[in-house]
């Protein structure tokens, strides 16, 4: 699953610089995965919706699929912060992801399904998804997790633009995506 990704270091506003110092001061602390997702995304709440957060360029979207523009990729490859533009009917394969992430909507809505992995059971039987929950994600709202367990799909099922920040524990300017691996497995639903 690739993205176009859009990454100009000197394209920021005072609100995504503060934002980020935030993060940088999370991440430092060097706690377990699972409390770092967390403290990131008190830190990201109070800037979801916010007018100054994302400059025009950085709210610009892509008619063939969801846009992907890096907004800042710290030095030491400890974290960096994603802005994805769904335009409506747009949505990711089945995936989960190389480190633990946070996602909250800054605009619009992002609907989600969140899947198990059941192991193929023996003599060639084959592994499937079972999914376990349905989110609708209204602007504002944070969501995080830490692998494993975090293997999910995303779209926009709404007539307008959605826009999600996104924060991964790892360098996606270099990466490229935070996309671990892609599940084309049979799924209950």
């Amino acid at each position: 699953m690739s993205t176009p990704t859009a990454y100009r270091a000197a394209r920021t506003t005072e609100r995504l610089d503060t934002l980020v110092a935030d993060v940088r001061e999370a991440v430092g602390r060097g706690l377990p995965p699972d409390l770092t997702a967390y403290l990131v995304g008190e830190r990201l709440a109070p800037h979801l919706g916010a007018a100054d957060l994302l400059t025009g360029e950085q709210r610009e979207g892509d008619p063939e699929r969801y846009r992907q523009h890096v907004l800042h990729a710290e030095h030491d490859g400890s974290f960096s912060v994603v802005a994805l533009v769904w335009l409506p009917g747009q949505r990711t394969s089945v995936h989960d992801h190389v480190s633990w992430c946070v996602t909250g909507v800054h605009e619009g809505e992002e609907h989600e399904r969140r899947y198990r992995l059941v192991p193929a059971a023996g003599d060639g039987g084959t592994a499937r998804l079972v999914a376990t929950e349905d989110v609708v994600n209204p602007q504002g709202a944070v969501c995080g997790f830490a692998p494993p367990g975090d293997i999910h799909r995303v779209w926009n099922a709404c007539g307008t633009r959605a826009i999600s920040i996104h924060i991964y524990g790892a360098d996606i300017a270099r990466l490229g995506s935070s996309v671990r691996r892609v599940y084309e497995l049979p799924a209950d639903r």
